[in-house]
């Protein structure tokens, strides 16, 4: 029995200081584990790191990825202003209309031509060739130092305003004839149309096509020059009597006022057609209209008609 107690009491010695070590050991371990939960700790874990983020709105994070989140992002690039619409819509017509007729738009701002599906078929001007002939002779005269006398000038607003067709031939002669036509082909890039060589500008072939292209090569200052592009699309606003006719009495009263036009129009016995051309310059567009019909039918059909393709082209509110 002395043994036993002996033993126990040795027993109860040696355990003491283990039982110390392991205290130690246990209270090293709650020192580290409080170290690694306190925010701001050199021992913080990534858990509380996250935990401590999520609670602390102006506490940086610990990653690129959320640095970067915080950022501001950059400015997304404002869209480029987008054009306002043309007063027309690009549609296929199905116009009780008798005879032929071709139409095209040409929208100054940016050179996009709509049209009909024939707009490059050519038929003859008539008297909506003047508009180029006067451009020309005052274009020519300014790029030579000349200024055309007040008679000559009268004699343009005869030609542009009336349609005087014995003035109209004196200052073709003066422009070269059939020159002045290659001149406009070439000036105005005029992909369809023709000279009639020794025919007179009465047969020059245009399209509807190139029709808005020599509106729109008259509206730059191009046809008639820097010096005189004003005058002339003043001139064209006043256009009176017979010849004031089709696309812009499609238009409100006050809108008719802006925009400048020249027409033609011609009985053709040798076709036994009529042929009736309307050429209007609008702010941001340039038109062109054209019919055939056949010659019993009259002039004012066709002049109608001009006005009707316009119309059926108008967008709603126009």
């Amino acid at each position: 029995m002395a043994g036993t107690r002996r033993g126990d009491r040795r027993g109860d010695g040696d355990a003491s200081p283990m039982r110390l070590i392991a205290i130690a050991v246990i209270l090293i371990g709650l020192v580290l584990v409080s170290l690694r939960l306190l925010p701001g700790s050199p021992f913080e874990s990534s858990a509380a790191a996250k935990w401590g983020d999520a609670g602390t709105s102006d506490r940086p994070t610990g990653s690129g990825t959320d640095r970067s989140a915080r950022q501001p992002s950059a400015p997304s690039p404002s869209p480029s202003p987008s054009l306002e619409p043309l007063p027309f819509a690009a549609k296929n017509l199905d116009l009780d209309i008798e005879g032929w007729y071709a139409w095209s738009v040409l929208d100054r701002r940016t050179g996009k031509i709509i049209g009909s599906k024939n707009m490059d078929e050519t038929s003859t001007t008539a008297s909506m060739i003047k508009a180029w002939i006067v451009a020309d002779y005052l274009r020519r005269a300014a790029d030579a130092g000349q200024t055309p006398s007040d008679a000559k000038l009268a004699d343009a607003t005869r030609i542009i305003r009336d349609s005087d067709n014995t003035r109209a031939e004196q200052f073709y002669n003066l422009v070269g004839r059939d020159a002045s036509i290659k001149r406009l082909i070439s000036m105005c890039e005029l992909t369809d149309s023709s000279v009639a060589p020794d025919k007179g500008w009465s047969r020059t072939a245009l399209s509807p096509r190139d029709t808005a292209r020599m509106g729109n090569c008259i509206a730059t200052g191009t046809a008639a020059g820097p010096k005189w592009t004003k005058w002339l699309l003043n001139e064209m606003k006043l256009v009176r009597g017979g010849g004031d006719f089709g696309i812009r009495k499609a238009f409100p009263a006050a809108e008719q006022k802006k925009i400048a036009i020249k027409n033609g129009w011609i009985d053709r016995t040798r076709e036994q057609e009529m042929h009736i051309n309307c050429l209007a310059i609008g702010d941001t567009w340039t038109m062109g209209v054209m019919v055939k019909y056949p010659i019993n039918m009259g002039y004012d059909y066709g002049m109608k008609n001009c006005e009707k393709i316009t119309e059926a082209l108008l967008r709603t509110g126009t």
